[in-house]
């Protein structure tokens, strides 16, 4: 039995598919992705979305969808999907479907009159190309698809509108055509496994309208080009293959090239495939054979920070730690460009933020379970060197205390993960001794303290930092603990922070902990009892003045929220990991409880995957960027983390 699979009267519900997503991806930053009915709802979405170079390097939609028509006897059923002013929906082609599934490839069953259609849909891992195949399941008179390829050429976040300009040529090819509808974006290879028909038919769609963004109050209207359509006839059992691209492709191999990518994906049979497929979905290639983690879809950027605390889930948890070296190793030379010069690196934003150096140690630290000997052979340096230079109060913001805590200016911009601003101005202010920070900060030391004795380094520095270690410890508890047993989210000189907010849990969770057990247990109850939900940690506790749950409304309002009540799964990762150090053998219960609520998620939202955020009270929806790295990332941790705990055990 399918694990992804969703019937017909789910599918002609509206209300229902248009709220579900599916994404698929190559290792190029391409990808493609839509509703579980195919009508687009963001103006992100797109049968063929990929970057383009020549221009920004950030990604534009190519083929925003492809309607396909079945003929009988003259008569036609459109299977297209599209939204137009107020609430009319055309063709509705949905109202045709019998199933969707989606655990190898996405798979649509349509039927109409006597005639079955399945739909599969692959993208190429290594290719800027999809590919779709339709197989003639029943049919008792002669067929004829006609499909019609709704072009955009325009960044994701842009809309189109009927102009003048468009490049109306075309040139043929092997059982297909090309065409380019501007300067400076590539030519769109559209072609066939057998000889088609392209009927030039040039027309604009106009007033198409993308819900999710509508909602949102968003730019949401466009006006899609139409170059003209093709016609093929179809016979019963026979299967067609159609190839979007930017390179021609040779139409002869086309079917065995469609079954030889389905063989490569891993079917989405489980919830742990459903994540593992997702995590390979972050991976971004270039074409120098750098290596990254795309902080999620469809807002598509790499994010310093969001790429370290995601890279050990989503290389290590799927037991992939040749990924995490490749990874690191295209990111090694950004590290030490920054502590060098302070410079910065297009492809990775937001290096200068104070916390990232802790975060690529504490991803370090992760390694290190995975093969001690070899993390400190390859990344003690690398970690020494960080240590160093935050020491040396080498970074403009952040600096080490007199109490040997770092501390950092974070009341004009933001400066830790929860970083929504208003007017550019953080919209939850975190300044000074920031207690994640220094959690990780202690981490940091520890682990470096741990490679100069292992291996063998100078007595000196192994003396420096265990008296700094101990500063550290001493100093932290003094700052952060408070009477009531949780600790304060930030301290800024005489001024301390009271909210209940999830940051303190990395002080338990982190390998090196300045905590005892008995304080980490008490902010351990802590967190549990104010913070948890089924769907993560929530940002603030419900007892508190300005509490938002719910990530709704104008721009601003969602911006508040973002860090004042939302949901976020990423953090059931250090917080089931200080779990399990405090309750052991016996928290592996609550953990498998926990896991039922995310696993859920999967037939949710972008199905397979995980959202952004969700909202911090019932029902606890999800919002923001459809897949998340980090969260997918946490989760795989999480399971990798319990299956460790099991073995041992």
């Amino acid at each position: 039995m399918s694990y992804l699979k969703f019937d017909k009267s789910r599918m002609i519900n509206l209300e229902y598919s248009l709220s579900r997503e599916i994404l698929r991806t190559n290792r190029k930053g391409a990808y493609h992705c839509t509703t579980l009915v195919e009508c687009n709802t963001r103006k992100q979405h797109g049968l063929l979305v990929m970057p383009i170079p020549a221009l920004d390097h950030e990604p534009h939609v190519i083929l925003s969808s492809f309607d396909e028509t079945v003929i009988q006897h003259g008569a036609e059923f459109n299977l297209g999907l599209h939204k137009y002013d107020g609430e009319n929906y055309s063709p509705r082609g949905h109202k045709y479907i019998r199933e969707f599934d989606c655990d190898s490839t996405p798979k649509t069953i349509y039927r109409v009159g006597g005639v079955i259609l399945s739909k599969e849909k692959i993208f190429s891992l290594q290719d800027n190309n999809i590919m779709i195949r339709y197989t003639l399941l029943d049919a008792h008179s002669p067929t004829t698809l006609r499909f019609r390829p709704f072009l955009a050429f325009r960044h994701i976040n842009a809309l189109t509108l009927e102009n003048e300009r468009v490049n109306k040529s075309y040139t043929e090819v092997e059982n297909g055509i090309c065409t380019c509808m501007y300067q400076g974006y590539p030519d769109l290879y559209m072609q066939f496994n057998k000889k088609t028909s392209f009927v030039f038919d040039p027309q604009w769609y106009n007033g198409i309208e993308y819900l999710r963004d509508q909602e949102q109050g968003l730019p949401f209207k466009e006006d899609l080009y139409v170059p003209g359509y093709f016609e093929i006839p179809i016979k019963k059992g026979e299967s067609i293959v159609f190839s979007a691209g930017d390179k021609r492709v040779g139409t002869h191999n086309l079917k065995h090239h469609f079954i030889n990518e389905v063989e490569r994906h891993m079917p989405r049979s489980s919830f742990y495939n459903c994540l593992k497929n997702s995590a390979n979905q972050f991976t971004f290639r270039t074409k120098s054979n750098e290596v990254y983690l795309l902080t999620g879809y469809p807002w598509y950027s790499v994010r310093a920070r969001d790429q370290f605390i995601a890279l050990p889930g989503l290389t290590i948890g799927i037991d992939k730690p040749e990924a995490f070296h490749e990874i690191m190793d295209t990111a090694l030379p950004v590290i030490r460009r920054f502590m060098e010069s302070g410079s910065l690196d297009p492809m990775i934003s937001n290096m200068d933020d104070p916390d990232v150096l802790l975060w690529v140690i504490w991803a370090l630290v992760e390694f290190s379970h995975q093969d001690k000997k070899l993390c400190f052979e390859k990344y003690g340096q690398l970690v020494h060197d960080i240590v160093a230079f935050i020491k040396s109060n080498g970074h403009e913001n952040l600096k080490v205390l007199e109490n040997s805590l770092v501390s950092t200016n974070g009341r004009n911009r933001p400066v830790s993960w929860m970083n929504s601003t208003d007017m550019g101005k953080p919209i939850t202010p975190r300044t000074g001794c920031l207690v994640e920070f220094n959690a990780l900060w202690y981490n940091a030391v520890m682990f470096d303290l741990e490679i100069q004795k292992e291996m063998g380094r100078n007595a000196k520095i192994i003396d420096e930092l265990e008296v700094l270690s101990t500063q550290i410890k001493e100093s932290f508890v003094e700052v952060f603990e408070n009477e009531w047993g949780y600790l304060f989210d930030y301290v800024d000189g005489g001024i301390v922070n009271w909210s209940v907010r999830p940051n303190m849990i990395f002080a338990v969770s982190l390998d090196y902990s300045p905590l005892t057990r008995a304080q980490g247990k008490s902010v351990l109850e802590f967190v549990t009892k104010e913070l948890l939900t089924s769907k993560g940690l929530r940002t603030l506790s419900p007892k508190s003045d300005g509490y938002r749950p719910y990530y709704v409304g104008n721009a601003y309002e969602k911006d508040y929220a973002y860090s004042n009540g939302t949901s976020w799964p990423w953090l059931l990762g250090p917080y089931l990991k200080a779990y399990l150090k405090i309750y052991q053998l016996s928290g592996l219960s609550f953990v498998d409880r926990i896991m039922v609520g995310i696993e859920e998620e999967m037939y949710n939202d972008c199905v397979g995957s995980l959202s952004e955020l969700y909202d911090g009270n019932p029902p606890f929806t999800g919002r923001g960027a459809v897949s998340s790295a980090v969260n997918v990332s946490q989760i795989l941790r999480v399971l990798k983390l319990k299956k460790r705990f099991e073995q041992y055990y």
